[in-house]
């Protein structure tokens, strides 16, 4: 047997493979996430539908459609308001890219792969897929659909006020206000000069006599901070028992709310008996889908009580104040107007009031303001649509991950460990003042016992 030798350090490769490189952990929250969509079979469903988009042999393999969702999901967990933006945020993120099937030498989609597919893919399927995270939410437990309240709010659109055009000569914006001023005697107004003549016009731009010519679809609108913007609207069906939001439409910001509401609740019943239908989701359904709808005084019309009937059995609708009205020749609408005013006046109506609020304002500020659509950066309302339904199925989803880790976004993530941090804290420092306090206890006799008390 010959004599072995010590081996000695080699000079190591220059080459690494990336599957040796250290990696960091997925992150917990969208790791939960792909166990709830991987385990209902989530790619295979949107490959089925989107297979009618694809050649099945020519041309360069393109974004899967099951990644392209979960980067418009992205957009509402992070908050980000563009497409642009969810490329960059997944390009810095290991987690993301794990979260989407991407690699460390693989290059994740940029902004213009997204819109691509956003515009190949048509709003049936995006709406499609809506009602797959509903039917989630229903088999969780998280959807009942008795009982719905509707709501809308405004999005600021891509597009600027000095950019309207007059629809019967062509005459910008900024031109008007110009020929304004020197009609009135300044011959070269400036700019200031212009933004203080418009501000003191008594009738502002309407969408009769004005539009914006890159972006029809957006109407003026006063913003609720005072502020005239070209905007779009959006409205919300929530279920009152859960909080999920059933359905979502987008509608002319000028569009008052008795007619947007005739849009909305067909889709809404539309979109229930698609979950009502389905095998699994079905039995956890309220057995009275589309009883109640609730609303604010701004629905309240005859128009609506009476036409609403044919959808719901029951209507929570908040009455203004029109003062003595004559009934002779409307007793349908009399009746409606009647039975809704006993109704919201009970005390189950009173509770319906005060939950509509707390749960439909709540979903805006998720949706819009915390999870960065307050402002839209496509045109189109179908553009527009696509990635909104996508984005309220983010929030829908979000109930679901609430259930599970007790937190609907991974930025939830970071305030619970601080707030686990902060209450580890005070506890310390209740458990540092009782100790300090029984000590000086133990002491306090000796320190201060008199002279006489002692020697006895």
């Amino acid at each position: 047997m010959a004599m072995g030798t010590r081996e000695q350090d080699d000079q190591g490769s220059f080459w690494i493979p990336t599957s040796a490189l250290p990696m960091s952990a997925s992150h917990p929250f969208y790791e939960q996430v792909n166990r709830i969509l991987d385990g209902r079979c989530f790619d295979g469903f949107v490959a089925d539908l989107c297979r009618k988009f694809y050649h099945e042999r020519m041309g360069r393999p393109s974004l899967a459609p099951a990644v392209y969702f979960r980067l418009m999901m992205i957009g509402y967990f992070e908050g980000i308001d563009s497409e642009r933006g969810m490329a960059w945020r997944v390009a810095d993120s290991l987690g993301l890219r794990r979260f989407l099937g991407y690699s460390l030498t693989e290059s994740p989609p940029d902004h213009s792969t997204i819109s691509r597919n956003r515009r190949l893919i048509d709003l049936e399927t995006h709406e499609a897929v809506f009602t797959w995270v509903l039917k989630v939410l229903a088999e969780e437990g998280l959807l009942k659909g008795r009982t719905i309240g509707v709501d809308a709010t405004t999005l600021e659109a891509n597009a600027a006020m000095k950019s309207i055009v007059r629809r019967d000569t062509g005459e910008g914006y900024q031109e008007f206000l110009t020929r304004l001023a020197q009609e009135s005697g300044i011959a070269t107004p400036t700019r200031e000069e212009l933004v203080k003549l418009d501000k003191q016009r008594k009738n502002k731009a309407s969408n009769d006599d004005w539009q914006n010519p890159h972006e029809p679809d957006a109407k003026i609108t006063k913003m609720k901070d005072g502020r005239t913007h070209l905007a779009h609207k959006a409205e919300h069906a929530v279920d009152m028992d859960t909080g999920a939001i059933a359905a979502v439409t987008l509608q002319p910001a000028d569009r008052g709310d008795p007619d947007s509401i005739e849009r909305t609740l067909p889709q809404v019943a539309d979109t229930l008996v698609e979950v009502l239908a389905d095998e699994q989701a079905g039995p956890h359904l309220s057995e009275q889908v589309m009883a109640e709808v609730v609303a604010d005084k701004g629905y309240h019309s005859n128009e609506v009580l009476t036409g609403v009937g044919q959808i719901v059995s029951r209507t929570y609708i908040s009455e203004p104040n029109r003062g003595r009205r004559d009934w002779s020749d409307n007793t349908e609408a009399r009746d409606a107007v009647y039975a809704n005013r006993r109704r919201i006046r009970g005390q189950r109506g009173k509770r319906l009031m005060r939950k509509r609020g707390e749960l439909i304002e709540r979903s805006f500020a998720h949706c819009y303001d915390t999870g960065g659509m307050r402002r839209t950066h496509l045109r189109g309302h179908s553009n527009i649509l696509k990635r909104l339904l996508i984005h309220v199925a983010g929030f829908n989803l979000s109930l679901v991950m609430r259930k599970v880790l007790g937190l609907g976004t991974a930025r939830g993530m970071q305030g619970l460990a601080a707030r686990m941090v902060s209450v580890l804290l005070r506890f310390l420092r209740m458990i540092w003042r009782i100790v300090t306090h029984l000590g000086a206890e133990d002491t306090f006799p000796m320190s201060h016992c008199s002279p006489t008390r002692a020697a006895a």
